[in-house]
C-alpha cells in the first residue's frame, strides 16, 4: 500500500483540472486498455492487467478524500470510435466487479473469523478446563509440563480469529473503498495533445 503523498508532492507529480487531480492513462490504441483474451463485449470486457495495476497505483497514491479524476489519452483517430466511447462504461463496470468480488471476500472472510473464533473460544475453554483436572490430580515436573502445554495449545487455537480481526480484514476493505472511488470517478477519454497544438 502506497504511503499518501503530501499536497506538495502530489501537486508536483500530478496535473490537476479543477479541484480534481488527473490520473492519466495514455495509449497507443484504445483495445490496448483491454484483457485480448476476454471475448466479451467492450463494456463487460476485463481491463488489461498493467492498466489495472497502474490506475489502482495512482489511485492509491491519494488520500480517499482527494477528488480524482480519470483522463484517457488517445490518439486523435481513435477519439471518435465506438470503443473510445464505451471506455468510461467498460471502467466503471470492470471496477464495480472488482468492489464486489472484494466486498464478497471481505463477508466471507468475517464469517470465517466468527466461525474460528467460536471454535477457537470453546477450545481454550476445553484446555482450560483440562489443565485444571491435570493439576488436581498431583503435583510435579509431569503434570505441571501437561497442564502448561494445555493452556499453551488453548491459546494457540485463538491465532487464526486473532489474525483475521486484527491484520486480514482492513486491506481488503481498503482495497474495496478504492475500487468504488474509481468506479464513482469522472472518466474522460481525450486526443493526445501533439505538441505545439491547441489545447481542447
Amino acid at each position: 500500500m502506497h504511503l499518501f503523498s503530501s499536497p506538495r508532492r502530489l501537486a508536483a507529480h500530478y496535473a490537476r483540472e479543477g479541484e480534481y487531480y488527473l490520473v492519466e492513462v495514455k495509449l497507443s490504441e484504445a483495445r490496448r486498455l483491454f484483457n485480448s483474451l476476454d471475448p466479451a463485449p467492450f463494456i463487460e470486457k476485463d481491463l488489461d492487467s498493467d492498466a489495472e495495476s497502474y490506475i489502482v497505483d495512482m489511485v492509491q497514491d491519494f488520500p480517499l478524500s482527494t477528488p480524482l479524476k480519470l483522463l484517457i489519452h488517445l490518439p486523435e483517430s481513435e477519439c471518435g470510435s465506438e470503443l473510445a466511447a464505451s471506455m468510461p462504461e467498460a471502467v466503471r463496470n470492470y471496477f464495480a466487479y472488482l468492489a464486489h468480488h472484494a466486498d464478497m471476500k471481505l463477508r466471507f472472510m468475517l464469517l470465517q473469523g466468527r466461525t474460528s473464533l467460536l471454535i477457537g473460544l470453546l477450545f481454550l475453554f476445553a484446555c482450560i478446563a483440562a489443565r485444571e483436572v491435570v493439576l488436581t490430580l498431583g503435583e510435579g515436573l509431569l503434570h505441571d509440563m501437561i497442564g502448561e502445554g494445555l493452556l499453551i495449545c488453548g491459546w494457540v487455537a485463538m491465532w487464526r480469529p486473532i489474525q483475521i480481526y486484527l491484520y486480514d480484514w482492513w486491506p481488503i476493505r481498503r482495497m474495496n473503498l478504492i475500487y468504488q472511488k474509481i468506479r464513482l470517478m469522472p472518466i474522460e477519454v481525450s486526443p493526445i495533445q501533439v505538441p505545439g497544438s491547441s489545447v481542447r
